[in-house]
């Protein structure tokens, strides 16, 4: 085993496909294949599964990847610490973001970043915070935002930003009346639309439901959804309730198409935190990354 069959792997892995690979590392296919094969001989193991159109990680594949990834990186911080920066300048940061801080926070943060590095380069996930939290456990992105904590070894959280949770309406007369009620125990017979499962709302919001008393699992659940702009719509259309980040119904609420209240039991909101991998060096773009994060919202820690 060496470096380079290892860096075809990690390519391969990232790309999805020999072909990309091989152009990515100025390599033929069927050296990129070489290398593979070799490595699957050697550790008598299957690491890709393979289909017509594209090759994803085994079992055996992804527990490499954690590995592989690591000592790639490493590579790269030794040639970087170095070479100076004609190699660090370059290095791109991979991010990955649940929703609501893909969608509403890291615009702006990479904007003020890329004003302060012009030469820097990233690569966006955008998942839920399962996959957000299990990427950075994995080695498979540098940095990550979340809105849920979730227990990980090695993992390093940051919190940044407070997001309030909302539970959002349709604007008609009878949920006008519905929001004046103290008691929200109306919540339970009403149709209520959640959150795709893994998503750091969907977890934060049955943590405070539960806190008031309501079993989310008696909810009368019409739906769940991935995407908040069809969750936005379809409560906008009467289709039901659901409980989502304020930073997500801004626009909805501004516009008249939906009514909210906040969370019973929520109190100041959830943090929505960044990312990293303690066990893992940091490159200095991604140590730059942080450190634009915290300036733009006064983290001293």
């Amino acid at each position: 085993m060496n470096l380079k069959q290892l860096e075809a792997f990690v390519c391969v892995a990232d790309k999805k496909s020999f072909s990309k690979a091989a152009r990515k590392l100025y390599l033929t296919q069927p050296t990129i294949s070489a290398h593979i094969a070799s490595l699957e001989k050697e550790l008598d193991a299957r690491l890709f599964i393979r289909n017509t159109k594209e090759v994803s990680l085994s079992e055996d594949g992804t527990i490499l990847y954690s590995y592989a990834k690591q000592m790639i990186d490493l590579e790269e911080q030794i040639e970087a610490c170095f070479c100076g920066e004609r190699q660090s300048d370059v290095r791109k940061i991979t991010i990955a973001a649940s929703t609501v801080p893909a969608q509403y926070i890291l615009p702006g943060i990479l904007s003020r970043f890329i004003e302060k590095y012009p030469k820097e380069q990233f690569k966006v996930i955008e998942t839920d915070s399962s996959k957000v939290i299990e990427l950075i456990a994995g080695g498979a992105a540098d940095i990550g935002f979340s809105g849920t904590v979730l227990e990980r070894k090695f993992c390093k959280y940051i919190p940044f930003y407070k997001d309030e949770l909302i539970i959002i309406m349709p604007n008609t007369g009878k949920y006008r009346e519905l929001m004046e009620k103290e008691d929200l125990s109306w919540l339970k017979n009403e149709p209520y639309i959640m959150r795709e499962e893994g998503s750091g709302t969907r977890k934060e919001a049955e943590k405070q439901l539960k806190r008031y008393g309501i079993d989310v699992e008696r909810l009368a659940i019409v739906a769940s959804m991935e995407s908040q702009e069809a969750i936005k719509r379809s409560v906008a259309n009467g289709m039901g309730i659901s409980i989502i980040s304020r930073l997500a119904a801004e626009e909805e609420i501004r516009a008249g198409k939906v009514l909210w209240r906040k969370v019973p039991g929520e109190g100041e909101g959830r943090d929505i935190n960044i990312v990293y991998n303690k066990n893992f060096h940091l490159s200095k773009s991604a140590e730059r990354f942080i450190r634009v994060v915290k300036e733009m919202y006064e983290i001293q820690k």
